[in-house]
């Protein structure tokens, strides 16, 4: 049996509400516990809870690296074990090669982000990172109208449409299926 560390890709995914954030920092907080070397980064942009931490909306917290780009994250993370990257829909395509050159040199990397954006369109890079991935968690919310698992995250109370917005409980929520495209035709 072969020593050399066995690297991987993680992708957890689902709409907004759901716990993505929530997932990433227990998988990380486990690698603490075990005292694996870990790194977590997220996008520069994202100061919504925290400019050094990742926040998740149940207010549990944890350090983390803001970067530009996922070029940097590759430079960064010398001696980590596990790499947590939040917020990954904020990246460009170019998370899909640094997440593959990390896993390939044996690190665990782990990312949390949007699969659709609010027009219910495939949000990349997450698509193209679950097809490299060794491992996909996708996760639920609970719709604000019928109650059902909600998969898909509405935007409500804003008229841009840019397709990158930050925004929180005032500005999406989370709706079934049936529920959404009620809106989105």
């Amino acid at each position: 049996m072969s020593s050399q560390k066995k690297g991987s890709i993680e992708v957890i995914t689902g709409p907004m509400f759901s716990g993505k954030t929530e997932e990433l920092i227990r998988r990380v907080s486990r690698a603490e516990i075990a005292q694996i070397p870990y790194m977590l980064f997220k996008p520069m942009f994202d100061t919504r809870y925290s400019e050094t931490e990742i926040v998740s909306h149940n207010n549990n917290r944890i350090g983390a690296k803001p970067v530009m780009n996922a070029k940097e994250i590759l430079g960064l993370s010398v001696d980590a074990e596990i790499i947590g990257i939040d917020e990954a829909q904020f990246f460009n395509d170019e998370l899909i090669d640094t997440c593959v050159k990390l896993a390939n040199n044996g690190v665990r990397v782990i990312i949390a982000g949007l699969d659709m954006d609010y027009l219910g369109k495939p949000f990349q890079p997450i698509p193209n990172l679950m097809g490299v991935a060794d491992k996909v968690t996708k996760l639920k919310a609970i719709c604000v109208e019928s109650g059902e698992d909600a998969g898909f995250t509405h935007r409500i109370n804003v008229t841009e449409e840019k397709r990158l917005m930050l925004g929180e409980k005032d500005s999406y929520e989370p709706l079934s299926r049936a529920c959404f495209y009620k809106y989105v035709k």
